[in-house]
């Protein structure tokens, strides 16, 4: 692609480079100049243009970013992705499901070394979204680009971004309730994870209450329904052995491990009973903002594992906005 100003007698058939005001109106920059467009330029007595001119290997734009989001997702339905149709050289890939987006890092990073002019950006990996939600978008930032490097960028790109689907659609959840706790505490805690399940497309199917006593939670486990199961407790989990973990042991169930490097989010647990995972909840939980237990939450509900590496792996990054409310902030703030 040859891209400068040119007399207007050799401009037929260039790509306008910048829009341009005339008398009788805007030339916008994109357009390809035709007999029309010179004779309005013409008249207005323009005597050169800049423009973008393509050569016998040049890609357009809009047909560049169509192909190039194809490679990406050659499968719209699988990946649970929706192109959108090229304009100005961009195409969106929005999701149609809600999950987690699931990337080949190296390979996107490879793509966008090609050519500064192809270009893909992305959400984060596992990124929880809703249908909709715009995951990546495709831009070629140049008028054109060469056939050769599209066909590169083309294999490298080639199914390299997706949705992983939510598999695990319902959950069921125990409260636990302490002497002289707000009664308003408990129906809080219920209407946040009911609105973080949602989110995921999945089902509160039943929560049980009971008061903070390892027998009386171990038997409200056994009877909870769903495919996972969350545990918020009145009293805050402080130790592996503390009374939600116990419970879970005295059901039948397994801990797997207590506390994670983010916060808010420090004092969660999880584990696992008859094949189900549990998760026992921070407190933060009752909060909508973002918490360590979004996190674990999303990727157990889209079948991922979830261990001791996945967790530690968490702590980068994991220092997360906080909550204003929250009893004890991390920063002391001074008295006035």
């Amino acid at each position: 692609m040859r891209f400068g100003p040119v007399p207007l007698d050799e401009a037929e058939g260039s790509i306008l480079a910048h829009s341009l005001v005339l008398p009788e109106g805007r030339l916008r920059k994109g357009l390809v100049l035709g007999p029309a467009e010179l004779a309005r330029l013409r008249a207005a007595q323009v005597t050169e243009v800049t423009v973008a001119r393509l050569g016998a290997g040049d890609v357009p734009e809009d047909a560049a970013a169509a192909r190039l989001a194809a490679a990406l997702v050659p499968d719209e339905a699988g990946a649970r992705l929706g192109r959108s149709a090229a304009f100005t050289g961009r195409v969106n890939l929005n999701a149609t499901a809600p999950g987690l987006v699931a990337l080949d890092a190296p390979r996107i990073h490879a793509l966008n070394r090609i050519d500064p002019a192809l270009t893909l950006a992305t959400l984060a990996p596992l990124t929880r979204v809703e249908p909709g939600m715009l995951v990546g978008t495709v831009k070629i930032i140049a008028y054109a680009v060469e056939e050769a490097e599209l066909a590169r960028a083309e294999a490298l790109a080639r199914a390299a971004i997706r949705i992983l689907p939510v598999v695990r659609r319902s959950a069921g959840l125990l409260c636990t309730e302490v002497p002289g706790q707000e009664a308003k505490l408990t129906s809080k805690g219920r209407r946040s994870v009911e609105k973080r399940l949602s989110a995921l497309g999945m089902e509160l199917l039943a929560c049980e209450v009971t008061p903070h006593e390892a027998g009386a939670m171990a038997d409200a486990l056994r009877r909870l329904p769903g495919e996972m199961l969350l545990i918020l407790t009145g009293s805050a989990t402080s130790d592996l052995h503390d009374t939600a973990p116990e419970a879970l042991r005295q059901a039948g169930g397994r801990v797997a491990r207590f506390g994670m490097p983010v916060d808010p989010g420090n004092l969660l647990f999880h584990g696992s009973f008859d094949a189900r995972p549990v998760i026992g909840l921070p407190g933060c939980a009752r909060s909508p903002a973002l918490n360590g237990a979004d996190w674990v939450l999303e990727r157990l509900a889209c079948g991922l594992e979830v261990d001791d590496e996945a967790i530690a792996a968490m702590g980068v990054g994991g220092l997360l906005k906080e909550i204003p409310l929250r009893p004890q902030p991390r920063e002391r703030r001074e008295r006035t």
